[in-house]
């Protein structure tokens, strides 16, 4: 499979396709044109870098040349979260520049049935992607020579893992609010072991301002979850003044319901500040502009596979955990309270 036939079955040119391949960011004037192309790539198998193409075929491929699978641990498909769905494009870009090549997309309930088919591991290495059950954790070091966790959450030192703790990204977005004045603060988003969740209420506590649980909505943290908390806030007697949602997706959701409630009658609506986490690429894009807490997806995924690699040739033994920092991107929605 070459970039002319890719070329050909997207409608672009090679040098496009080539683009869009070779650099995550890249963007197509056509909206999902790029993803097309990335989709129709991994679909047909395609491997750019010529060793890693040896390597996918079976071949002996080069020194320091490792197949890697990749298991997404909370979704079914890398379309359901935009978060992970940014890691993703960057991971495969990522492992090729490092003379890897992407192996297996796996689910966690793919892991129990090659179990039962007693199917042999191929792949020298594992990079997982979102929070994984820790019994799972368990069956997989049991299967895989080398594993990374990408995630917000930390473990126990279960595996090696990189970070962005989400405690502290949630402690970072409330801090903004609080300078801005605000005391009643709401929350939508997942509240079961969620660290987003522990760093907003442990943010509040630590200025003295007690958690109001009529103000804390547990969602699934999905747009149309998003959208539909809304309701669920406005209808308060006494509404938060600011709301901090849990994920970018959400808050897109939530900022969705006021915008079609809002109509002519502006003045009518309730119209909180919004603050999230994640800064996903549509968090700029999206009328108003939202303000997020920026999570370093390249540098993270760039120091997932860098990890992975040394822990396959076996450079380090103990568990190790590489925390990213984060800051807030200050944009329109924390401001809506006062339009």
């Amino acid at each position: 499979m070459s970039l002319k036939q890719i070329a050909g079955l997207t409608g672009v040119s090679p040098a496009t396709v080539s683009s869009v391949l070779n650099n995550p960011d890249y963007q197509c004037q056509k909206g999902d044109m790029a993803e097309r192309i990335r989709e129709t790539a991994r679909n047909l198998g395609y491997v750019p870098n010529s060793n890693a193409r040896e390597l996918k075929k079976g071949l002996a491929g080069t020194k320091d040349a490792y197949k890697v699978d990749v298991l997404l641990a909370r979704f079914n498909s890398i379309n359901e979260d935009a978060f992970f769905y940014e890691i993703f494009r960057y991971l495969e870009t990522e492992m090729l520049n490092q003379n890897c090549v992407m192996n297996q997309i796996l689910k966690a309930p793919d892991i129990a049935l090659r179990k039962t088919a007693n199917e042999r591991i191929r792949s020298a290495g594992l990079i997982i992607l979102g929070k994984c059950p820790s019994g799972l954790v368990s069956e997989l070091k049991r299967e895989y020579k080398a594993i990374v966790a990408i995630d917000r959450n930390p473990t126990e030192y279960e595996m090696d893992e990189v970070i962005c703790s989400g405690a502290k990204a949630a402690s970072i977005a409330i801090e903004y609010l609080l300078s801005l004045g605000h005391r009643n603060i709401g929350y939508i988003g997942d509240c079961n072991m969620e660290s987003r969740y522990t760093g907003y209420y442990e943010c509040l506590l630590a200025h003295r301002i007690p958690l109001i649980y009529d103000y804390v909505v547990s969602t699934g943290q999905t747009r149309e979850e998003g959208y539909r908390a809304y309701d669920k806030l406005a209808e308060k007697g006494k509404q938060p003044t600011a709301v901090f949602c849990a994920n970018d997706v959400t808050a897109l959701g939530f900022l969705q319901a006021i915008k079609d409630k809002s109509g002519k009658r502006k003045k009518d609506v309730y119209r909180p500040a919004v603050v999230s986490i994640d800064d996903i690429e549509e968090a700029s894009l999206f009328s108003p502009m939202l303000t997020t807490v920026h999570i370093p997806k390249s540098d993270m995924v760039h120091m997932a596979v860098m990890l992975l690699c040394d822990r396959i040739k076996g450079y380090h033994k103990e568990c190790m955990r590489v925390d990213f920092p984060c800051h807030i991107i200050i944009r329109e929605s924390s401001g809506m309270h006062i339009i």
